[in-house]
């Protein structure tokens, strides 16, 4: 059976983007980005991405002194404690509502019963009463306003103190746990599965050798134990597939951030999510077949003698990988001299994981995409037996949004952040966007992928992307967070029996962060086409950055290295680094009061837990009221 004919992709469209968003491959000279290696620590466990307590250069707000090199580059330390700086955007008013809204975040109480309280003060006060409650706290702290006029004021307030917007309409569902695990299931299963008589528990795990039933592993499959994806999540917004005209809407939602921000300042970001651009059931398969095919490549390195490499130092002789192939009974002979010579691969003599990854071309079905190499028969074998012909429209649907999208934000010159999510659906979502980087970050980075460094395999998926934005010449962009789903990935690894993905503790976390954050600032120091966002509360990592910058010549004013964190929280972080010079984003959400609850409760959740482990911004705070009143500026206005 010849490779050219099996090998499966994506999509194959009437529109030239939908084409170009399928993938295709490309061959271009390799290089290498210098990198240093960590070792993984054992440590104990914190939460993630928390506001550290750091010991602060002792200067004032930004010292800046020659450099005696021959670059002679200006090296720049910026003061994180110097509140008057920190907290010149905000009145005494602001600063007294951090204080509440923050102390009222440590009482576990509140915190746990946030909602039911929130529902109780609604019915007690009233709707009106109510509003203006939540605009004095805890709206007012963590959301710009209700709609895009209402929020101009605090996006035009930041920008004049160096700080500027993300968008982000975070209107969501106020789902039960029962709505919310009956959605999940409907749209994670398709047709195949729903007729066949094997109970989804079991389905495929008894039936590995029999080639008349799918093949799927129980990673990549819903659950309903697991079917309401907000559980253990604080930090990040979940949706639900309902119909193809609820992700219409929800495009339409991501169209109107895009044009906001464009409308907003001259360089805005906007997020979207692909969950909520089509049926996740697509997302889980296509996920599947990548780590699969990805599987398939190490199983080939290892007989090679090259297993426990790092992603890119895998580097399959040809000769022998051909003659492996054979003996699998993937093809005959010439059958596979065809697959490598006519796709051009293999020209250094060498294959490498790229290559490999490439293997994955245009077809005309994206079903015929969903094909995994059997290890045991060396056959390729469909994933599902069937899919439908509406499940066919629902995944071409799912890529015509997001080029509608990308397309959207070229033209209103925003830049486009797609955020990370679940194991079980990020390969897809890192290779869907990959794709949109390699269409339209060939003049300058649009397109921003999201890597979570909680991850194991997090270098390695930095690295990989990188080196193929190196070969063919376009923009990278990534956006580093810690991550979202802890605990709740680890909890569905134990239940469902496959290896926790996350890294074993806080303090390993965070040397895989820094070690890609680092990856990437060599890369952008090497050639200038490499973009990054460091999106942390950790004042620690900003300081590495910083560091590191100042080591590379880096300067600020270039654009190359941008800084994020949340409306209402860190300023002292955010106004600082804007002050200075440096590009720094405020995740700005909106919407209406009632609307918003949900995003609300996260964020009281999430602040509990830096709050309990840090008094640092509070007593920052207190020191700068304290610093007005000594110095009689009671009635206190920021001037812009």
């Amino acid at each position: 059976m010849s490779y050219n004919k099996v090998v499966p992709a994506l999509v194959k469209s009437s529109s030239d983007n939908i084409k170009r968003i399928c993938l295709s491959h490309g061959r271009f000279r390799s290089t290498v980005a210098s990198t240093q290696r960590d070792e993984v620590e054992g440590g104990k466990e914190k939460q993630v991405d928390e506001c550290t307590v750091a010991k602060a250069v002792q200067a004032d707000l930004i010292i800046q002194s020659k450099n005696t090199t021959e670059a002679q580059t200006q090296k720049t330390e910026i003061d994180f404690d110097n509140t008057h700086e920190a907290y010149k955007s905000k009145d005494n008013i602001e600063l007294l509502r951090s204080l509440l809204v923050f102390k009222l975040c440590t009482f576990d109480f509140l915190v746990d019963k946030n909602k039911e309280l929130m529902d109780l003060s609604k019915k007690v006060f009233g709707q009106r009463l109510f509003e203006r409650l939540m605009k004095m706290t805890f709206y007012g702290q963590f959301v710009a306003g209700e709609d895009h006029n209402s929020i101009k004021p605090l996006i035009h307030k930041n920008q004049a103190f160096g700080v500027g917007s993300v968008l982000d309409y975070s209107v969501e569902e106020d789902l039960t746990q029962e709505e919310a695990e009956k959605k999940e299931m409907d749209a994670c299963v398709s047709e195949a599965e729903k007729d066949s008589p094997v109970p989804a528990t079991e389905f495929f795990v008894t039936q590995e050798h029999d080639h008349s039933v799918d093949h799927r592993e129980m990673k990549y499959k819903a659950h309903r134990q697991f079917g309401d994806r907000r559980g253990g999540v604080v930090s990040a917004r979940t949706y639900f597939y309902a119909d193809e005209a609820k992700c219409d809407n929800q495009m339409e939602t991501f169209l109107n951030c895009i044009k906001a921000s464009g409308g907003a300042s001259v360089d805005g970001f906007s997020a979207i999510k692909m969950t909520a651009l089509g049926r996740p059931q697509f997302l889980l398969q296509f996920s599947e077949v990548l780590v699969k095919w990805r599987r398939f490549f190490n199983l080939l390195a290892a007989q090679q003698g090259k297993s426990g490499m790092d992603a890119l130092e895998q580097k399959l002789e040809l000769e022998q990988l051909k003659e492996s192939l054979t003996q699998l009974g993937v093809g005959n002979k010439d059958d596979i001299e065809n697959w490598f010579t006519g796709e051009k691969l293999g020209l250094s003599g060498t294959i490498d994981l790229l290559d490999w990854n490439s293997l994955i071309n245009d077809r005309t079905s994206i079903s015929n995409l969903l094909v995994i190499p059997n290890v045991e028969t060396g056959q390729l074998e469909p994933l599902l037996r069937k899919f439908t012909v509406e499940e066919e429209k629902q995944m071409k649907r799912m890529l015509q949004r997001v080029d509608v999208l990308a397309k959207h934000a070229v033209e209103n010159g925003v830049r486009l952040m797609v955020d990370a999510e679940q194991t079980y659906f990020q390969p897809a979502i890192s290779r869907l966007t990959l794709e949109m980087q390699r269409i339209f970050n060939r003049e300058k980075p649009i397109i921003f992928n999201t890597y979570q460094c909680y991850l194991k395999e997090a270098y390695d998926n930095v690295s990989v992307d990188m080196e193929l934005s190196r070969r063919e010449g376009w923009y990278f962009g990534a956006k580093l967070v810690r991550g979202a789903y802890m605990y709740q990935e680890r909890s569905r690894a134990e239940e469902i029996g496959y290896e926790d993905p996350i890294n074993p503790d806080y303090e390993a976390t965070n040397r895989m962060y820094h070690k890609c954050l680092e990856f990437v600032l060599e890369e952008i120091n090497h050639n200038r086409k490499a973009n990054v966002m460091v999106a942390s509360h950790n004042e620690d990592t900003v300081k590495f950055t910083l560091e590191k910058m100042n080591q590379m010549g880096l300067s600020p004013t270039e654009n190359k290295v941008y800084f994020g964190q949340l409306l209402g929280m860190c300023d002292q972080i955010s106004f600082p680094l804007g002050q200075a010079g440096f590009p720094v984003y405020k995740y700005v959400p909106y919407g209406p009061v009632n609307e918003v609850i949900p995003y609300l409760s996260r964020r009281a959740l999430e602040n509990r837990g830096f709050m309990k482990g840090s008094q640092r911004e509070r007593s920052l705070l207190w020191k700068e009221l304290k610093r007005r009143m000594l110095n009689g500026q009671i009635l206190y206005k920021p001037v812009y």
